[in-house]
């Protein structure tokens, strides 16, 4: 039989053409490549997509083949870092054997590096005893009642519950607030002799988890929507990320938060739930937001620092969500039950939270809530609470623009007025004190004691959402998106990364932060962070064949962060989302559903979205081309004027949209090395003279007067000639320009403007057994005792005071539980504001810190200090709302510090 030459051409040139399309690269950098079939990293690992339904990888984590033998760590009594003062560490160079013992280490003294012995690689399996003597702090607490720590603190008798041993090499770990969940790091002295010991198993060979090598689709996804494309890796991932999403829903219909993590908690899956859950899994929403909700209808804020509420504040984020679920369903009695949730716990924030001053919300970071991972180690949980976040801020003025939008659709205009008059509040102050105009982006967060400063490290999740809510403008938000710092693996949580902590949000990216970045890219306009996302997004998962919680931003590499998850609600939601809100651009309406896509150019193509589900619609979709512009828009063979149609239709359509082929104008990213900025100096004063130790690779110190920079010098001295009181903070500066953390502030202040006043004295006085107080005593405030306080305040003159309180608070540790305690506060019977007492530790009724501080204006002659418990200071847990309080400390300013920008 004669075959036909023609046909046979075009055989061979259909094939061709489809393997160039396989093949084709679409975006690269040093570290990694993408095709349209595979990623390729580092030329020594390679992940590729079979079919749209399965994929391989041969990925090895590289994280345990060439451990250091030289291990470093540090002793934590009650899990705290206590022993020695940052950056000094015990040392051993576990060489020569696979079975090891420390000299007995005296805690508070150093052990050093044997150097004799040349650093080589870590045995596996590798046995360490590790051996602490602890005689001389029961001495000290047999002969004082209490020991002295290295910074002076007291730990008193009754507050020693444990010794633990933290450390850099698995199973230790860095993270001094979890170490009470691995029992083989706690100490033990069996014999009582003051000699603690454990043994632990360095390098065992399961400490090296591996991800899968192969994925193939199980579950039955017909139900949701499908992709289609040229590119079989988008399809693969895609279709990856919906069988993770199906695995991700409880019995109970309420949402995994991943495969590690069982549960409900409200900023994740809120997250999840506005990147795409919203509408592919509707029901599993609304039960999960629900689920984050008490019964006085208000949001729960379940995780942060030293109690939860209002130290952690990001809990409005749940408004976003519940309102995008509205518009993906159209429910009225959802609008309703979802407004009345969200106004009733803005009216508590409205009182706990928001600073008249700045026009900015107080509280920790959105979602980067683990302290020492965000934060100087010297900020205490009152300090965290009296910080303003940028991501937090971000989250709390969409609330405000959310709540507005939903009192208007049920008719309450006064309202509505209400909420964007806070909403704009909340902007003006993003705009007037956290943009850098050096940088073109925003800093962190306003941090500091008395007065507050700006950090100015770059803190991705709140870069994007001002990009995402409007919060820039639209010159704002071309200069963010191409200004920020990104790195080869992705764009970290913040920039640069704080020294001598583990990555976690530190020296991290995390796909869903990553995917809220694509949107705020694709927003803005710039094709080249939007292709720089998708890698981002698409490499780990290809990679990993799961949708990681995070990986280390230097290595791209999944083992080494502090805690990590597959199958992570929020990383799914953000991959789909690749598909549904950019490529397609998805935008759910009050009324409608709209169309503003995105494709890249290296994406240029023919995709189809079938069976998607709005409201009472069914839509099969087709798209050609590439850009960010529709050229044609038919709907059921007919061509739309408008590329969005009414929330009305229903039944099955289908949607063809034609893209314009429009070429973007050249769009730059700052793609950076990491970089890690110096610690933060210790700061001591004595006498007006401020000193502190020099610091390695320090080029110079600025320094920080209430809130300002004052000067900078290259001494490590510095001479504060103030006749009153002035607070003072030193930066160390490196080379780079970057700056570090702001040491703790220290106030220059004459003896004779501080006074102490006792709270027993005017109120009943505890009898409770604990110690560390001053005066006679104390007093206990709760739910039930002393919910009035009374302290009449003396003072010689008219004038600007700050006011805190001493207090403890034994209710629960640092970082989790709910048990915050918190006061609204009166001068004179005027509110001035609200005080907070965090958690400072598991039963540790004996350690002492203070409060938040307040400015308030005295009169010459007796003043009436009040604390109130009212209805707006129920915290989370409800019940348990308790501190003790030792004194009121007041100190004369000269005047009323103004915040600088």
């Amino acid at each position: 039989m004669k075959q036909n030459p023609l046909l046979l051409a075009c055989f061979f040139l259909f094939h061709t053409m489809n393997a160039q399309q396989t093949t084709k690269l679409l975006w690269q950098n040093n570290q990694f490549s993408v095709f349209a079939d595979r990623i390729v990293q580092q030329g020594k690992y390679t992940a590729k997509a079979l079919s749209p339904t399965e994929m391989i990888s041969d990925y090895k984590s590289p994280a345990n083949l060439f451990k250091s033998s030289v291990i470093a760590f540090k002793f934590s009594i009650n899990g705290k870092d206590n022993e020695m003062k940052s950056g000094v560490d015990h040392h051993i160079n576990l060489t020569g054997g696979s079975a090891h013992e420390t000299p007995l280490i005296k805690f508070g003294e150093q052990l050093k590096t044997d150097n004799a012995k040349k650093e080589g690689y870590l045995s596996p399996n590798t046995k360490l005893k590790i051996r602490l003597d602890l005689r001389d702090v029961f001495a000290a607490f047999k002969k004082e009642g209490y020991y002295t720590l290295f910074n002076g603190d007291k730990l008193y008798k009754d507050d020693f519950k444990a010794v633990y041993v933290a450390g850099n090499a698995a199973p230790l770990i860095w993270d001094f607030n979890n170490l009470h969940q691995r029992p083989e790091l706690q100490l033990k002295d069996p014999d009582g002799d003051g000699i603690y010991e454990t043994e632990i198993v360095l390098n065992k060979a399961d400490d090296a988890p591996q991800t899968a090598a192969s994925w193939k689709m199980t579950k039955d996804a017909t139900a949701f929507p499908k992709y289609k494309s040229s590119y079989v890796l988008s399809d693969a991932v895609y279709n990856m990320s919906l069988e993770e999403m199906i695995k991700a829903v409880e019995p109970d219909s309420t949402f995994r938060t991943g495969k590690e993590w069982a549960g409900v908690w409200t900023r994740d899956i809120s997250y999840s739930i506005i990147l795409s859950m919203a509408y592919l899994q509707p029901h599993v929403a609304k039960n999960s937001l629900l689920r984050k909700v008490n019964k006085k209808k208000k949001i729960i804020q379940d995780t942060g620092t030293g109690g939860a509420w209002p130290v952690s504040s990001d809990r409005m984020i749940w408004a976003v969500a519940a309102y995008e679920l509205y518009k993906a369903t159209g429910e009225k009695d959802w609008l309703q039950e979802a407004y009345t949730i969200i106004k009733n716990s803005l009216e508590d924030d409205y009182q706990n939270l928001y600073d008249g001053e700045t026009g900015l919300v107080k509280g920790e970071s959105s979602f980067l809530d683990w302290r020492e991972q965000t934060y100087p180690k010297w900020m205490q949980p009152a300090d965290i609470y009296n910080s303003e976040n940028l991501g937090t801020n971000a989250v709390h003025f969409q609330a405000n623009i959310v709540a507005a939008k939903m009192a208007r659709l049920l008719h309450k205009e006064a309202e509505a007025t209400s909420f964007l008059n806070a909403a704009e509040k909340i902007k003006t102050g993003i705009n007037k004190y956290l943009w850098m105009p050096a940088k073109n982006y925003y800093g962190q967060y306003l941090y500091g004691k008395t007065d507050l400063f700006l950090s100015p490290k770059s803190e991705a999740l709140g870069e994007a959402l001002c990009v995402l809510f409007g919060i820039a403008d639209e010159k704002q938000q071309t200069k963010i998106i191409s200004s920020t710092p990104q790195l080869d693996f992705g764009i970290p949580c913040i920039y640069p990364q704080i020294p001598d902590i583990p990555p976690y949000h530190n020296n991290a990216v995390w796909p869903f932060v990553q995917s809220y970045w694509l949107w705020a890219s694709a927003k803005s306009g710039n094709e080249s962070s939007v292709m720089q996302s998708i890698a981002s997004i698409y490499r780990p998962a290809a990679m990993f064949l799961t949708n990681k919680e995070n990986f280390v931003a230097d290595n791209g590499d999944f083992l080494g962060t502090q805690i990590n998850s597959s199958n992570m609600l929020w990383s799914l939601s953000g991959n789909i989302s690749i598909v549904h809100k950019v490529f397609f651009g998805i935008r759910f309406k009050e009324d409608g559903l709209g169309f503003e896509p995105f494709v890249p150019k290296a994406f240029n193509g023919k995709r189809s979205l079938a069976n998607f589900k709005y409201r009472d619609a069914l839509l099969n979709i087709e798209m050609s081309g590439y850009g960010n512009k529709i050229k044609s828009f038919w709907l059921d063979g007919k061509l739309m004027e408008t590329h969005s149609f009414s929330a009305s239709l229903n039944g099955v359509h289908a949607l063809k949209i034609e893209l314009a082929n429009n070429d973007l104008a050249p769009s730059a990213t700052n793609n950076v090395a990491n970089h890690t900025s110096l610690p933060a100096p210790v700061v001591n004063e004595a006498a007006g003279m401020l000193s502190w130790e020099k610091i390695d690779g320090a080029v110079n110190y600025k320094i920080v007067r209430n809130g300002t920079l004052f000067t900078s010098t290259t001494a490590n001295r510095f001479a504060a000639n103030d006749k009153s009181y002035a607070e003072y903070s030193v930066i160390a500066v490196d080379k780079a320009g970057m700056e570090s953390f702001a040491s703790e502030p220290v106030s220059v202040t004459p003896a004779s403007a501080i006074k102490s006043i006792e709270v027993e004295d005017f109120s009943p006085k505890s009898d409770a057994a604990y110690k560390g107080f001053s005066g006679t005593g104390f007093t206990e405030i709760s739910t039930t005792k002393n919910t009035t306080v009374v302290v009449p305040i003396n003072v010689s003159e008219d004038g600007f005071y700050l006011i805190d309180v001493k207090y403890a608070n034994g209710n629960g540790p640092i970082n989790t539980e709910n048990k915050c305690a918190i006061r609204t506060a009166f001068v004179n019977d005027k509110k001035t504001g609200v005080f907070v007492f965090p958690q400072r530790g598991t039963a540790e009724w004996s350690n002492w810190g203070f409060s938040n501080s307040l400015k308030v204006y005295l009169i010459k002659g007796k003043n009436n200090f009040t604390l109130r418990y009212l209805p707006a200071n129920q915290n989370m847990n409800e019940e348990i709302n308790e501190a003790m309080l030792d004194y009121v400390r007041v100190i004369k300013l000269n005047a009323l510090p103004a915040l600088k920008k």
